[in-house]
């Protein structure tokens, strides 16, 4: 079994991996210090005082009453500089005295829009207004409501889909260009032999890759997985594969590092944007969820989320792991077909 040609070829792509420093940082570092930055920039430390300007000399009890607000800043400015602020979005909103009062804002942005609220309710109040009807907060802050909880699957997935098409790709065009390809075939060894040993090596460093993410996410922000490690090692073995195969049929044909390196991009760039790493595809207009949808890696961000953040099951994830599995199945299917070994 030490002997045959699936074997070697394996352990030949892992000694390829971890002998290349650059490799290692990018899948076990990358995504880690990415994690690390934005979980510090984006962490759950309240909303910060809005700030907003008053028009001209100002009405001193306006001012008083904003400035008594914890949810506001107010400073006085004169109408061109209010101006120059608001449009660069210095402030968020410009408070004009008179009868009636001004708001002046942009109500496309959102803290213009609470900037808004925050300083009528401020000012009504000061001016005697009374509410109808009797009111009670309970502020509740759950540790899968947090923006660390929504990226650290987000950055999996990405990181899944990065090692896989660049780590099966990049590796297949550099032993094109070197002409190992050309002495391979000379060898009894077969054409799906070399193509799974790719995919047979992801698997092997990948539970690595889960317990270095998932841990630092554990260790520094408490991110926890509600749902079964089992099925999260499930999606991330099928995401693997899926992202391994894909990568296989971009470096089919291509000739060079150069044109790898630009087919990958094409792939990589749209789900970087388009999938919810970093922020939800919800923001997309209505007309191109089914496009996004159908994206590998919304699928995989979306089944890792309902696992790590809902403790969903993987009978509730069929449609997601379906699309998963049906890119990585066409994607080897056709790789193997068309593969080019000079």
């Amino acid at each position: 079994m030490r002997d045959h040609a699936l074997v070697q070829l394996t352990l030949a792509r892992m000694r390829e991996f971890y002998r290349e420093p650059e490799a290692i940082f990018w899948v076990f570092g990358f995504p880690i210090v990415l994690a690390f930055a934005l979980g510090i920039a984006f962490r759950n430390r309240g909303p910060g005082a809005l700030k907003i300007a008053v028009l001209g000399e100002g009405d001193s009890a306006l001012v008083t009453a904003l400035d008594r607000s914890p949810a506001l800043a107010a400073v006085v400015l004169d109408s061109a500089t209010a101006r120059v602020q608001l449009r660069t979005g210095r402030v968020a909103l410009v408070v004009v005295p008179g009868d009636p009062i001004v708001y002046r804002y942009d109500s496309t942005r959102t803290e213009s829009r609470l900037a808004r609220l925050e300083a009528d309710e401020a000012l009504q109040r000061a001016r005697g207004r009374v509410d109808p009807a009797r009111v009670r907060e309970e502020r509740v802050v759950e540790p899968g409501s947090r923006y660390i909880d929504f990226l650290i699957p987000g950055l999996l997935g990405m990181n899944l889909m990065g090692s896989g098409l660049w780590g099966v790709g990049f590796s297949v065009v550099q032993a094109r260009t070197k002409k190992l390809l050309k002495r391979f075939m000379a060898t009894p060894m077969r054409r799906s032999h070399y193509l799974m040993s790719f995919i047979f090596s992801r698997l092997l460093f990948l539970f690595l890759e889960i317990a270095a993410l998932v841990g630092f996410g554990w260790l520094m922000f408490r991110v926890g997985v509600r749902g079964s490690l089992g099925s999260l090692a499930f999606i991330t073995i099928l995401g693997a594969l899926s992202f391994a195969g894909l990568g296989m049929l971009v470096a089919s044909r291509a000739r060079t590092i150069e044109a790898v390196s630009g087919l990958m991009n094409l792939v990589m760039l749209p789900m970087w944007i388009l999938s919810g790493t970093f922020f939800s595809y919800a923001r997309f207009p209505d007309a191109m969820q089914p496009l996004v949808k159908a994206l590998p890696l919304t699928a995989l961000n979306d089944a890792l989320r309902a696992v790590m953040i809902d403790g969903a099951s993987l009978a509730r994830l069929g449609g997601p792991l379906a699309i998963v599995a049906g890119w990585g199945l066409a994607s080897f299917a056709v790789a193997l077909r068309i593969f080019r070994w000079r």
